[in-house]
C-alpha cells in the first residue's frame, strides 16, 4: 500500500512539473459576451413565435399544451380535471380561471400539509415566467404560483400562462425574477417529473407531478392591440 501511495504521489509531482500548455486565464479575461436579457432574439421575436417555441419545447418534454382565449380558460381546466376530482389551487388565481363545476376546488392558504396534498388529485397554479427556449416554467411562492409544496406533491399539475409572462431565454427570466424578488422561493419546472432507474428505464412522477398540462392564454389579435 505504501509503495502504491509513493507511486501515485510521484506521478502527481511529475505531472505538476510539466509546463502548462496554455497560460492561466485571469478572472478579468474571461469572456462575458454570452446572451443577456436584452439580446436581439429577446427583444425582436414576436409573441406568436415565442408561444410557438414554448409549445414545441413543452410538448417535447411530454406536457400537454393548449392555447385558448382567456374566456375559455375555465372550461379548458374543467375538461382537464376528472369528474369529482379534488383540486387545490393557488389562493389568488383569478376567479374567471376556476371552473365552477366538475371538480371540488380547495384554495390553499397554507394549512395543507404533505399528507393532505398526497390525497389531492390535481393542483392549479399560474406562472411567473415561461421560457420558450427551454420549456421551463418559473413559479414564485406567492398567491399566483402557490406554495412550492402544492406544485410538487399532487400527481397532476395544471399551469396557466399569460402571454406577457413569456420570454425567449433564461437570462430574461432571471432578470424578471431579480426585479421581482430574488429572495423568494422559486420553482423551475421543465415538463412532467421523470427520472431513470439504474437500468435506464424511465420512471414518471418520482420528484413531482406525473402529468403536466399547460394552458396558454392566446395574445390579443393585432386589431385588438391597435385599438387598445
Amino acid at each position: 500500500m505504501s509503495d502504491a501511495k509513493t507511486e501515485i504521489l510521484q506521478r502527481l509531482r511529475t505531472a505538476l512539473d510539466q509546463p502548462r500548455p496554455n497560460p492561466i486565464t485571469a478572472l478579468e479575461d474571461v469572456p462575458r459576451d454570452y446572451q443577456g436579457p436584452d439580446a436581439k432574439a429577446e427583444t425582436t421575436t414576436g409573441i406568436d413565435k415565442v408561444l410557438a417555441a414554448l409549445t414545441k419545447t413543452l410538448t417535447e418534454y411530454g406536457a400537454g399544451v393548449q392555447m385558448v382565449e382567456e374566456a375559455d380558460v375555465t372550461d379548458t381546466i374543467a375538461e382537464l380535471l376528472d369528474e369529482g376530482a379534488v383540486a387545490v389551487h393557488a389562493p389568488d388565481l383569478p376567479e374567471a380561471w376556476l371552473p365552477s363545476a366538475q371538480a371540488q376546488l380547495v384554495a390553499d392558504h397554507g394549512s395543507l400539509d404533505a399528507r393532505s396534498l398526497d390525497d389531492v388529485d390535481a393542483v392549479i397554479t399560474g406562472c411567473h415566467t415561461a421560457i420558450a427556449m427551454t420549456g421551463t416554467l418559473a413559479l414564485k411562492d406567492d398567491g399566483i404560483g402557490g406554495r412550492r409544496i402544492i406544485s410538487l406533491i399532487p400527481d397532476h399539475h395544471i399551469v396557466v400562462v399569460r402571454p406577457e409572462d413569456t420570454v425567449v431565454g433564461v437570462p430574461a427570466c432571471v432578470q424578471r425574477m431579480r426585479e421581482d424578488d430574488p429572495s423568494a422561493a422559486w420553482t423551475w419546472i421543465s415538463g412532467p417529473s421523470a427520472t431513470s432507474d439504474i437500468e435506464l428505464e424511465r420512471v414518471d412522477g418520482v420528484h413531482g407531478p406525473r402529468r403536466l398540462d399547460v394552458v396558454l392564454i392566446a395574445p390579443p389579435a393585432q386589431g385588438d392591440q391597435d385599438a387598445s
